[in-house]
């Protein structure tokens, strides 16, 4: 393996360890909570968002992102500066993936971690910020009509698939092939929510608190 192949495994490594830190729990930990053991069980923003504070959800959702984010866009030009040699165009989607799986399946809790929305939103900021833009606005639009957090993020699973394949594809099918298989990846994780959703017991956002 030449120097430059060290220093990719290395930072291979480094984005999953990254992508694993359970940023929900910690802060929901910080606050004397479980997050595992109150409202979904979920170590996602939107839980953080639910059960213990609207400002820790929203820090949550943000430390998820840059993540994701770090490791897809900064991680390959580091990798390039420190052996000397280009990074090849595929490196920044490798780490994506792996900060992914890391969000997803933590070490540092058992395995057990979140469904990588906002990881995976991140990462595709730094990949395909304009597919990405689409499928914020898909977001938007699904969880202003529906008031649910999981067909708005279900949406966009899609949406961001499809504006792949639609603007990226004369580049390669690398990009379009990892979005389309990050997209179906994300909407199994909402399995539990899907069929919450079948049974109308699904939690429906509230704009205004209830009296």
């Amino acid at each position: 393996m030449t120097n430059a192949g060290y220093w990719a495994a290395g930072f291979g490594v480094l984005a999953y360890l990254v992508g694993a830190i359970p940023n929900g729990f910690l802060m929901a930990r910080a606050k004397g909570v479980d997050i595992r053991k109150v409202g979904s069980g979920n170590i996602g923003a939107t839980n953080v968002f639910r059960s213990v504070s609207k400002t820790l959800g929203i820090l949550t959702f943000i430390a998820d992102a840059v993540k994701g984010l770090v490791p897809a866009l900064v991680f390959p030009m580091l990798v390039a500066r420190i052996s000397g040699q280009p990074s090849p165009s595929w490196l920044g989607l490798v780490y994506a993936a792996l900060a992914i799986v890391g969000h997803t399946w933590p070490i540092y809790l058992k395995f057990k971690g979140g469904k990588g929305v906002a990881t995976s939103a991140g990462a595709l900021i730094g990949l395909a910020p304009l597919a990405t833009g689409i499928g914020f606005l898909v977001w938007i639009l699904f969880f202003v009509t529906s008031r649910y957090v999981s067909v708005a993020s279900i949406a966009a699973s899609v949406a961001v698939p499809v504006a792949a394949w639609w603007l990226y594809r004369a580049s390669g099918v690398a990009l379009p092939v990892f979005l389309t298989v990050l997209g179906a990846v994300i909407i199994l994780r909402h399995k539990a929510n899907i069929q919450r959703l079948a049974k109308g017991t699904e939690h429906r956002f509230e704009f205004k608190k209830k009296r």
